[in-house]
């Protein structure tokens, strides 16, 4: 009997699963622009939320999650352009969710069909009619000793709070199921609780009065989604297959350590610039840490890092290895990252700078993350 091979089968042509991951083609594209956009999302939100600080419109929206205690926009004759600033960036953080959720919808359809997303969705129902619950119960009771302003706000964080628990649940009952491509699913899952939860930071920033640690942590946590989102493009253009090392251990082991040199040059940048000029107010006044001290103590870990991503690429670039072209662009990052930070501390700290500055800081961490899925490569 005469049998006919099926398309994915003939011999010599590349079968889905290697060139989609065993992804559907239609799907994968509608999925690529979704994650591509949500990585771009979360690099802009990084540079609105910088605007926000460097403008001193902090606090331009006095309220959270409303702008003022009688109206969710703000009123440009009493607020003026801080307002708008501020809300602006509050409109982005929907952009982004929205995005996350988008994302994560097309993952569970790709990976399951309807039935990942229709529990999802269930789970989603649920949390909204908790928090409307939480709210209202919240509002109605009120809070010993609490004045109207105070009861709203912590009854808004309550709400958010059961929401944020039933995406916790529904990523939780998701990756239970046995599914393909799990490693997908969990990155979309990550990406939408980290943005759910950045709402809830960013209202704690405007309750403590821009207190210096909320808002690092604030900027730290949109870096790691920054981060995230760059790993789920890796991996949605990554076939699942069984992985090899691509470069000699110690290359590994160097690019790990260039790695901790990165962490610890972001967080003495995030502390530096928390006590700094740049309070989000002017009516905020930092405290904690000199901040010329600290100017210095940043630039230690960033020389170091600029040295060992040049010894990696130098090292790459003569021996051949696969992720040569990636540490050409963290190369080119981290060069133009000392040079702006030399240039904005002679000069004053001028806002553009310090903002160019902290989207860099992104970029430069979301290459280093693809650098490092670099170090291996799939195997038959």
């Amino acid at each position: 009997m005469n049998h006919t091979a099926a398309p994915d089968m003939i011999p010599g042509r590349p079968t889905r699963s290697d060139r989609f991951g065993w992804l559907p083609t239609t799907i994968d594209r509608r999925l690529r622009v979704f994650a591509w956009l949500s990585f771009l999302a979360e690099v802009i939100i990084i540079g609105t939320g910088g605007a926000v600080r460097l403008t001193g419109s902090g606090l331009g929206c006095s309220e959270w999650p409303l702008c003022t205690p009688e109206s969710l926009v703000p009123i440009l004759e009493v607020q003026g352009l801080h307002g708008a600033i501020e809300f602006g960036n509050r409109v982005m953080t929907a952009v982004v969710g929205l995005l996350a959720l988008a994302v994560l919808m097309i993952t569970l359809h790709v990976i399951s069909g309807r039935r990942l997303v229709v529990r999802a969705l269930w789970f989603a129902l649920g949390g909204i009619v908790l928090g409307v619950l939480v709210y209202t119960v919240t509002a109605v009771i009120g809070i010993p000793g609490a004045d109207d302003r105070t009861t709203a706000v912590i009854a808004a964080a309550f709400m958010s709070a059961a929401l944020l628990l039933a995406v916790l649940a529904g990523a939780t009952d998701s990756l239970r199921q046995p599914t393909p491509r799990k490693d997908l699913a969990v990155l979309a899952w990550v990406v939408l609780v980290g943005v759910m939860a950045q709402a809830v930071v960013g209202g704690f920033a405007v309750i403590s009065n821009l207190n210096a640690f909320v808002v690092g942590f604030h900027y730290a946590v949109s870096l790691t989604l920054v981060c995230v989102t760059a790993l789920f493009l890796v991996r949605l253009g990554t076939p699942q297959a069984p992985h090899a090392p691509a470069v000699p251990r110690w290359f590994s082991v160097l690019t790990h350590v260039t790695g901790l040199a990165l962490a610890a040059t972001i967080v003495f940048g995030v502390l530096t610039t928390g006590s700094g000029p740049h309070s989000g107010d002017e009516a905020i006044t930092r405290q904690g840490f000199d901040a010329t001290v600290l100017a210095h103590v940043h630039s230690w870990p960033g020389y170091i890092l600029a040295a060992l991503v040049l010894t990696l690429l130098v090292a790459a670039w003569a021996m051949r290895l696969q992720p040569r072209t990636w540490l050409l662009v963290l190369t080119a990052a981290i060069a133009v990252q000392v040079g702006v930070g030399v240039l904005q501390a002679r000069t004053g700290l001028p806002p553009l700078l310090v903002g160019v500055h902290m989207v860099l800081a992104a970029l430069s961490a979301a290459t280093y993350v693809v650098v490092v899925t670099k170090l291996k490569k799939p195997v038959a």
